[in-house]
């Protein structure tokens, strides 16, 4: 992203000295974010690494392998960092005197051997980050006893969907606390100069003996690509590694101590895999052979090759720690590097830890509102360093790999049943926020939209670079359509960036930057996605969309994204609601950009009428069986339209018909005047289509609500208080830590429909999947997922907006109790946040009843944010790593800890003044 363009406020964070490094990378291109957390958690089980015949990307290459084997496409390790290329890369591995492997990766489960789906089993937490990582710090819990492998294969494939999982903390390896606390540590004494500080501490009632085994070392292109020159690692002094590569350069890792230093080449183990002779005696798995299996000819004497690794061997005493500290540096000389004598590599290594973390804390107590609590500021802070710490380097060239493959569409003889065939156009090469780097380590593009909200508290150049990547030409398809994820490129999400892109340039604007070249940029990317739904996911051309599963997995009564077992077609609650969403957003970034040019007014009429035909086709007669709205429910519906023409409804209570309430937009008084033009096309619009108008005007006396606002939603006042009577009541939607994704009405009453022989049901499941749709690992139908808890949120601030204080609704449903919607938000989100609050006995509902995280002061304030949360409970649940989108209560707790109902009376400049004067930062 170049320099902003455009007026230019003074950021209240301009004298944070972590903001003058955003600053300095921004404006100087100072490379403060050349290096950071981008390596994977897995790289091993993943598309990019299947060569295999039958697309079993998990069985062809996993985790048993990956020790041994040279990855394709990226790398993987434990609590390590890369540069943003990930050339060189370094990660920590362990050996506890007792584990069968080294520890250089982490452990998890794939699809078939959980009884629900992939799952990570390991004790590792993201803990703090700056937005440049001038600091980072990881915590992996490391047991002393042997690591239980085929205990947790074995236990929980014999489990079935209806048991829990078996955790590592059942295996009892954690018992008596006989585990190490391994904290990785990096602070930065420069751009290209990273001190490295591991701390190990024994948490069990005995010494027990560790093996610390830092290790740097170069990915693999020179195997697949022979114009590309093998780098190279070697020693050149006691506990010194200089590293070689023709287009990173040169740079240098200090160890502390003098270690033992081992080398090897970062090359498969050919013998071990598949029984063929090696090309070079040290191999990939070269560590593992040397300090586990003690042969000494593994690594190399001549102390050379393309991976490297200090070896400590700690005795750590009861109670106490040892610390290993290391530097990775760029530009040495015989002078120094780095500003220091090369014999003094570790002088004022511990000030340089001590400053960063100071600039952390500073940061953070810049950027966090005041009004929270300090457990509140714990999840908040945590889950914002959880987003930095999920940057990934994603590495994909599917015209490369498509040959490989021999599935080239383009090629003569092209093999069929390939993934992403039509994605041949794609070259991947970025740093990109993942949703979990174990469980997901590619990004997803509505996933990426949401990450975006949160990262902008901390980071707006990164949040905006992200949103941009998913529309340029190397990603977006010719055709507009937006990537959706690795395993299916051509799967479809909702249509949420340009929601995205107008949250990321109206918050940066009220903090006094304007950035009109990112948002017509982006606009003209969300232009081509926009006709790409438009022109494809409406085949009837009747305004309503189908747009397959659309995130929402196993949420209705049959895989969206499959043929249906009864023909025909469905028309989608959700879809609609989506693209009349999309509009909404689009007609605010065409009224942004037809402030400075009034040829942007004619493009905003073209959303004023796709959102007008929409709403109107999601309820054209209301009393009839073709229509999503019913009214007798008062709620939205699928409609299933049969191969002879019938439409009935699939009267599921879920999520799918709450969407329709988050397509709720306002305007501010002067928009009509601002722009006559759109004004007078409006109007002819409404002499021809009156009864269109009358149908989705939100009052009987139009669209003009409080303080002169205009409101575009397919909700008008009576559909609005009829759908909200669902969502708050306790019995339905409302749980304690939430909006569930399907009514608890189908607990007692759930829905059932019968065709060709065969009952497909659904149920409220608050927990765990038991279904096997989309691998049985994600569920919508019962638990409380956070980003349309966050997308009805803000429908909510927005019909706040119009209605104001005199419009209220029972909140719970039933109770008496009557909220304006602006309290109903506010409620939301409290519930939402306690999720991973303390309650009154101390315990956060997040870990459920596992005691180890409820009561053991090293556990209970280490938080994670899960994929999504048992809808009764609160209980986390999923891809259990910052999936990225969960990431969002740290947005939530920032828009609570600063918006009150007052600043909604407040114009666009008074609530600037208002925020920065609260110190408001990360722009």
């Amino acid at each position: 992203m170049k320099k902003n363009e455009g007026k230019h406020g003074v950021s209240p964070t301009a004298d944070v000295t972590e903001q003058k490094r955003l600053n300095e990378a921004r404006e100087a291109h100072i490379p403060w974010k050349k290096w950071g957390p981008y390596l994977s958690e897995r790289q091993w089980g993943t598309v990019r690494e299947d060569y295999s015949e039958n697309g079993d990307a998990w069985n062809y290459f996993n985790h048993d392998q990956s020790r041994s084997r040279a990855y394709r496409w990226g790398e993987d390790g434990l609590g390590g960092l890369s540069d943003d290329k990930q050339q060189l890369c370094f990660a920590l591995a362990l050996w506890n005197e007792r584990d069968p492997i080294l520890k250089e990766r982490l452990f998890g489960l794939t699809n078939n051997e959980a009884n629900h789906g992939e799952d990570v089993k390991e004790y590792y937490f993201y803990v703090d980050s700056t937005p440049t990582h001038s600091y980072m710090k990881y915590l992996y819990k490391y047991p002393q006893r042997e690591y239980p492998y085929r205990d947790l294969i074995e236990t929980n494939r014999r489990r079935s969907r209806t048991e829990f999982e078996y955790e590592l903390l059942d295996t009892g390896t954690f018992d008596d606390d006989r585990y190490f606390d391994v904290f990785v540590e990096y602070a930065k004494a420069g751009p290209e100069d990273i001190l490295v500080r591991i701390t190990v501490y024994n948490r069990g009632p005995e010494a027990a003996g560790l093996h610390v085994v830092p290790t740097l070392w170069f990915r693999n292109t020179w195997s697949w690509d022979a114009d590309q020159p093998k780098p190279s690692l070697h020693e050149v002094g006691p506990g010194v590694v200089q590293a070689k590569h023709r287009e990173l350069g040169e740079y240098w890792l200090f160890c502390d101590g003098a270690p033992e230093l081992l080398f090897t080449e970062n090359e498969s183990n050919a013998s071990r895999l598949w029984g063929q002779r090696n090309a070079s005696p040290y191999v990939k798995d070269a560590f593992h052979e040397y300090i586990v299996s003690g042969h000494h000819h593994a690594v190399n004497p001549a102390k050379a090759g393309t991976k490297a690794a200090a070896h400590y061997v700690l005795d750590v005493p009861a109670g106490g720690s040892k610390t290993v500290s290391l530097r990775l540096a760029a530009a040495w000389t015989d002078e120094g590097v780095g500003g220091f004598k090369v014999g003094d590599a570790f002088g004022g290594f511990d000030k340089t830890f001590k400053d960063r973390i100071a600039d952390a804390d500073e940061f953070y107590n810049r950027i966090t509102p005041k009004s929270l609590t300090d457990d509140e500021r714990r999840v908040h802070r945590q889950a914002l360093a959880g987003m930095l710490w999920s940057k990934q380097f994603y590495h994909y060239d599917l015209e490369r790999w498509l040959r490989e493959h021999k599935s080239h569409p383009l090629l003569e003889s092209s093999r069929h049943g390939v993934r992403n065939t039509e994605w041949f156009h794609m070259l991947n090469a970025d740093v990109i926020s993942m949703p979990d780097k174990w469980e997901y380590p590619w990004y997803a593009a509505w996933d990426l939209a949401f990450h975006t909200i949160p990262l902008a508290l901390v980071d707006f150049d990164f949040a905006k670079d992200q949103l941009l990547l998913m529309l340029r030409s190397l990603y977006a398809h010719p055709n507009g359509q937006i990537p959706a994820y690795e395993w299916n490129f051509g799967d479809v999400n909702p249509p949420v960036h340009a929601w995205a892109t107008l949250y990321l340039y109206k918050v940066e604007r009220t903090l006094g930057r304007t950035d009109r070249r990112f948002l017509e940029t982006a606009f003209q990317g969300l232009m081509l996605n926009f006709n790409w739904w438009v022109n494809r996911k409406d085949p009837a051309g009747r305004n309503v969309f189908a747009g397959g599963f659309l995130g929402l997995d196993n949420i209705g009564i049959f895989d969206r994204s499959a043929p249906l077992p009864t023909g025909g077609s469905l028309e989608q609650a959700d879809g609609t609601a989506w693209m009349a969403f999309y509009c909404q957003c689009m007609l605010q970034i065409a009224l942004e950009l037809a402030e400075d040019d009034d040829k942007y007014e004619e493009i905003a009429f073209k959303f004023v009428q796709h959102f007008l035909w929409i709403a109107y086709a999601m309820d054209r007669r209301g009393d009839h069986h073709d229509e999503m709205w019913d009214e007798q429910d008062g709620f939205f519906y699928d409609l299933l339209r049969l191969p002879d023409g019938q439409a009935m409804r699939l009267k599921v209570r879920s999520m799918v018909g709450l969407l329709p309430l988050c397509a709720s937009t306002v305007f501010d008084a002067g928009i009509v005047d601002r722009h006559p033009k759109l004004l007078e096309m409006i109007e002819l619009f409404r002499k021809r289509h009156p009864e269109l108008l009358s149908q989705v005007a939100p009052t009987t006396e139009g669209f003009i609500g409080y303080k002169g606002r205009r409101l575009l939603s397919i909700l008008n006042k009576q559909k609005l208080e009829r759908v909200l009577a669902y969502m708050l009541d306790e019995n339905e939607f409302l749980g304690p830590y939430g909006i569930r994704a399907l009514s608890r009405f189908h607990k007692d009453h759930p829905f059932v429909f019968h065709v060709g022989g065969q009952e497909y049901r659904v149920n409220y499941l608050p927990g765990e999947s038991d279904t096997g749709m989309f691998g049985g690992n994600s569920n919508w139908r019962g638990p409380v997922w956070m980003p349309v808890n966050v997308l009805l949120v803000r429908a909510l601030l927005n019909l706040y907006g119009f209605y104001g204080n005199e419009f209220k609704v029972q909140c719970p449903t039933g109770s008496g109790q009557y909220m304006t919607l602006f309290e109903v938000a506010q409620e939301i989100t409290r519930r939402l946040a306690k999720t991973f609050l303390r309650d009154s006995n101390g315990r956060r509902p997040v870990y459920g009843g596992t005691t180890k995280f409820q009561d053991d002061p090293h556990w209970r304030d280490l938080i994670l944010f899960y994929e999504y949360f048992h809808g009764d409970n609160g209980a986390g649940i999923g891809a259990s790593h910052q999936t990225g989108w969960t990431g969002s209560i740290a947005a939530l707790l920032d828009v609570f800890g600063r918006l009150d109902a007052e600043m909604l009376e407040l114009e666009p400049s008074q609530i600037r003044a208002r925020l920065v004067k609260e110190q408001v930062g990360g722009s």
